[in-house]
């Protein structure tokens, strides 16, 4: 493992390696709930699984079919914790390497978030102060995570409900800066830059101006709910225009190799998640 260059492993992902199946791919979040549904859903070119969900020692029967069928599977980690002061926990890193190996996954993605500190756990995923003191922490928890996993780690931009006061870069600059400092790869979720737009006033046209997309990994789609002037990003819902729009901005931009839809609860028909995918193709074709 410690042979391995993280750096050009994950600059792999930005040279076209992901998908295996077809480029541009769209793909689907798998939940337990909707398993069944996702293996007979027409056009899904790859999956993503929550690492945290599942045993890589005794994978769901239909993680196992999709994977013999050539599906592409990503574990997605929500529990890493990369962004916090404290490194990255061995034992969380085995998991997920543990999960890619089991789903010869092509890589693994994370979200860029501070999660607990002192053994307390935030349980939401918090964003991290865009300062170059922790910029310089969250760079060397990448490399340690890099080190321990098989396949190329991307990260994600989160939603957030506030922002820190001593921030001194944009989220753009900060993973721009990140992405050079360490060759992650960028997991790109437009509805969280929406969810950003509409909570904090960050326009999320400049966001993708300013990110490295040339290290783009794929990117999530995902539909909410507003309360009380404010955006929640629930994964309940369907994909909102707005957010559409902006995934037809970041495909002005660049052709990404794949696009998720994320849908976490309150799970409609097949057809209407059909239906969803369809128009996801739209706004990555332009239509």
């Amino acid at each position: 493992m410690g042979e391995r260059d993280p750096v050009a492993a994950a600059r792999t992902v930005a040279d076209g390696v992901f998908p295996a199946a077809v480029e541009p791919g769209v793909g689907i979040g798998w939940r337990p709930e909707i398993d069944l549904t996702v293996e007979r859903l027409p056009g899904v070119d790859f999956v993503e699984v929550v690492a945290e969900n599942i045993d890589p020692a005794r994978l769901p029967e239909s993680l196992r079919v999709l994977r013999a069928r050539g599906v592409p599977v990503i574990p997605h980690g929500v529990g890493l914790g990369i962004g916090g002061a404290e490194h990255p926990d061995p034992r969380r890193l085995a998991r997920l390497a543990d999960c890619a190996r089991a789903l010869e996954a092509p890589l693994v993605s994370e979200h860029l978030a501070f999660v607990r500190a002192g053994g307390m756990e935030a349980g939401h995923l918090l964003p991290v102060p865009r300062t170059r003191a922790a910029l310089a922490v969250v760079a060397e928890n990448v490399r340690r995570a890099q080190e321990a996993l098989p396949v190329p780690l991307a990260l994600e931009n989160v939603a957030a409900l506030f922002g820190w006061p001593e921030d001194e870069m944009t989220e753009a600059a900060f993973l721009g800066e990140l992405v050079e400092m360490t060759g992650v790869g960028l997991l790109v979720d437009v509805a969280n830059l929406y969810t950003n737009q509409v909570n904090l006033g960050l326009s999320a046209t400049a966001a993708l101006d300013g990110l490295p997309l040339s290290e783009l990994a794929y990117a999530h789609v995902a539909g909410g709910h507003s309360r009380g002037g404010l955006w929640h990003d629930t994964h309940t819902a369907h994909v909102p225009e707005e957010v559409l729009d902006i995934l037809a901005e970041l495909c002005a931009r660049v052709d990404p190799p794949g696009v998720l839809l994320e849908w976490d609860d309150d799970y409609p028909s097949d057809g209407a998640l059909e239906r969803e995918l369809g128009r996801i193709r739209g706004a990555m074709s332009g239509v």
